[in-house]
């Protein structure tokens, strides 16, 4: 199964959709609890960042009997420092972002504790690439 999402840079009114949908994929799918939480907390901290910090982007959520792959693609600033953003509590939003309660600077950090496989890209004034792997243990 394939699902394709848009997400909307800015629009915090529709944040959190996607991850809503997918997690009731996932429990239509009867997988288990703690694989769903972990992938669902992926997806949300990944589609946050895109309305967070990008003009626009798109996921695919392809799932399988032994995976669910996340590839999640913005159009945006780009991220100058990997290596710093993937530290917690380091955070480039915007004080508006803040002030929503978003920003802390635990999205990349969450999303790698709990994804089985996880890789970044990211291209200043281009925009970031993730791919998050949660494997189904049978």
């Amino acid at each position: 199964m394939v699902y394709r999402f848009d997400i909307e840079g800015g629009n915090f009114s529709t944040a959190g959709e996607a991850s809503g949908k997918v997690k009731n994929m996932l429990k239509q799918l009867n997988l288990p609890q703690e694989l769903i939480k972990r992938t669902i907390i992926c997806f949300y901290e990944a589609e946050i960042n895109i309305v967070a910090h990008a003009y626009s982007g798109e996921v695919l959520v392809e799932i399988d009997n032994e995976r669910i792959a996340m590839h999640f693609t913005d159009k945006g600033p780009g991220i100058p420092d990997i290596t710093k953003a993937m530290q917690e509590g380091y955070s480039t939003a915007s004080d508006r972002v803040r002030e929503m309660g978003f920003g802390a600077g635990m999205g990349l950090p969450n999303i790698r504790r709990n994804a089985d496989e996880f890789t970044i890209e990211s291209t200043e004034k281009v925009g970031t690439v993730l791919h998050i792997i949660n494997h189904i243990q049978q």
